[in-house]
């Protein structure tokens, strides 16, 4: 069973129409994880910056945002890390990878292991990758 980290990117294109492509592919994830044929793990900062960016980005209302995140939360097949490997996201961050929450991620990742990093970030890939970390979608 594949268990993937997701990214606050990841998150944000289920949401919003923004790519349809990435929509498919992440609805694809979510619907696996409801049928419990995967696993996504969400850390906690993920929901903070999806927050973040619907409500000052996208100015959507917070009531709504609210709903949204309960929904989410409250999903078979997902679940939200608290607990963070201080030790390995202080290895990546900031040298490695010098996005705190994207370390973060990273970091999620690396202590579970077999998990990938389900994010559309090219970027934030090639990071991953660089440090062996597997990212995107397979």
């Amino acid at each position: 069973m594949k268990t993937y980290i997701i990214d606050t990117n990841a998150l944000i294109s289920f949401i919003t129409d923004r790519d349809t492509a990435q929509q498919e592919i992440i609805a694809a994830v979510f619907k696996n994880a409801a049928r419990l044929k995967e696993k996504v793990f969400c850390p906690q900062n993920v929901l903070t910056e999806f927050i973040y960016v619907m409500e000052k980005v996208y100015r959507i209302p917070k009531m709504t945002i609210h709903t949204m995140i309960r929904n989410f939360i409250s999903m078979p097949g997902i679940k939200i890390i608290h607990d963070i490997d201080l030790s390995i996201l202080f290895s990546y961050w900031p040298e490695h990878i010098p996005d705190f929450g994207d370390a973060v991620v990273a970091g999620v990742c690396k202590a579970n292991k077999g998990s990938i990093v389900a994010t559309f970030d090219k970027k934030f890939m090639g990071f991953l990758r660089r440090l062996d970390l597997p990212a995107g979608f397979y």
